[in-house]
């Protein structure tokens, strides 16, 4: 296995299918909760569907460098999730996140091995292969608070 499936699988992992690491990934979480469960706060902590927004904005971002090779997202504008106040909405937002994840993983699958050492758009940036280690990383530390929040909103319904 070349070091770009490496890459594509460990995203694969954590967007779709995998359980190595967390024992859980982004589809198994969200497509399990309802839009009043993802919106739901609890303490200070981020919602759900704020955490699943913000993901959802980068893989959109970064799909968007592969495609068109620009980078137009802002760090600034990742939390800014629209309201969520029906199912309908929520399960929009969960097909975005499942249609983009499925579409970043393709992306990063069709790699030359040799465009992980280019820088990422601008060097400043680094290469593409840290920006996407960090993006794997990035997503599991995401996919751990979703877990703790949906398990701390469960307790709370006992």
């Amino acid at each position: 296995m070349n070091q770009v499936e490496f890459i594509a699988n460990r995203l694969q992992e954590v967007l779709l299918d995998g359980h190595w690491i967390a024992n859980t990934n982004y589809k198994e979480q969200i497509e399990s909760i309802t839009y009043v469960q993802a919106t739901q706060k609890v303490g200070e902590l981020n919602t759900i569907a704020a955490l699943t927004f913000h993901i959802n904005y980068y893989l959109d971002g970064l799909i968007n460098v592969f495609v068109n090779g620009t980078l137009e997202i802002r760090d600034k504008y990742s939390y800014d999730v629209p309201p969520i106040h029906s199912e309908r909405i929520w399960r929009d937002l969960v097909n975005q996140f499942m249609a983009n994840a499925k579409e970043f993983v393709s992306q990063v699958k069709k790699m030359e091995e040799s465009m992980l050492y280019a820088p990422f758009v601008d060097e400043k940036y680094g290469t593409y292969q840290r920006n996407l280690e960090g993006v794997i990383e990035h997503c599991y530390y995401h996919l751990g608070q979703i877990s703790l929040i949906k398990k701390m909103i469960h307790k709370d319904k006992k």
